[in-house]
């Protein structure tokens, strides 16, 4: 069957799996919140945080399925309500009996492409009250559905303008997100001097990016461990792994790929002086 013929009304999440070939009977769906001792903010919805996290799960058979299905989607809550927004598909393929504990199971999950065209963009309404944190999918396939968004492209603002949290550097870079498709393209045709921010406590790093892929290639490195490699960073990092959230990324100034070495080096130190990001307690550029 098609979803076309149905009106928003009429559509349920039900509807959607079975309109790509999924059996209700062969999935779990579960539902993930920001909580203070799980997945905290944005930063902690990496592919390799996100897969940690939902394979663990507790011994109670009342609290999670003995045997629980081969496909398992997880949603977010989003906004009020019961609102929650489609994140990642997973195939289960048991548990890790090895990893059992006296309160913990733990399965072995691969992250599949099923759903993938509609991550972040499909929208059910999960119900309200007390409000269970998963279901089999034949109980959740009468969820109805809230919204099916479209993804705009996000244009980019021009070099001097980006200024950017650490969880949107993460979905810039991300080459699967067509919405930031243009600032990949910019990102990575310039060499550049940038600036990252503590916007907590003011301290700053001045750096250059004058790799092959330019200020898109050091940004991503970044985008996937908070400190790039920089000491002060990574020192920071060690006192508090998610020191990355207070961090904005902002450009100072850019060149073009041929620009010689010696004047982006002499273009960074003077940010870093006129900047003071060097010196004890000052920044953290060493």
């Amino acid at each position: 069957m098609t979803t076309e013929s149905l009106s928003p009304a009429e559509l349920t999440l039900g509807h959607v799996l079975v309109g790509f070939e999924l059996d209700p009977a062969d999935v779990i769906v579960i539902r993930h919140t920001y909580t203070a001792d799980g997945l905290r903010d944005s930063n902690d919805l990496t592919p390799e945080r996100m897969t940690a996290y939902t394979s663990g799960q507790s011994v109670d058979p009342r609290k999670f399925p003995r045997e629980p299905p081969r496909l398992w989607l997880t949603f977010l809550a989003d906004g009020g309500g019961g609102r929650c927004r489609l994140l990642r598909g997973y195939t289960n393929h048991g548990e890790q009996v090895v990893r059992r504990t006296d309160d913990w199971r733990y399965f072995n999950l691969e992250e599949t492409d099923v759903l993938a065209s509609l991550r972040d963009r499909l929208v059910i309404d999960w119900g309200r009250g007390a409000i269970r944190w998963w279901n089999y999918g034949p109980t959740a396939a009468k969820c109805p559905v809230v919204e099916i968004a479209d993804r705009h492209a996000i244009p980019f603002p021009g070099f001097e303008n980006v200024r950017v949290d650490h969880a949107t550097l993460r979905e810039i870079v991300n080459d699967h997100d067509p919405r930031y498709r243009d600032w990949r393209a910019a990102l990575g045709s310039v060499h550049g001097i940038y600036v990252i921010t503590n916007v907590v406590t003011g301290h700053l790093y001045v750096g250059k990016a004058d790799g092959g892929r330019g200020l898109l290639g050091r940004w991503s490195q970044y985008a996937d461990n908070g400190h790039g490699g920089n000491v002060a960073l990574l020192a920071a990092a060690g006192l508090d792994p998610n020191h990355s959230r207070d961090f904005q990324y902002s450009i100072l100034r850019v060149f073009s790929q041929s620009t010689l070495t010696r004047e982006v080096d002499a273009a960074e130190e003077h940010f870093k002086l006129a900047l003071r990001s060097k010196g004890e307690g000052l920044g953290y550029n060493r």
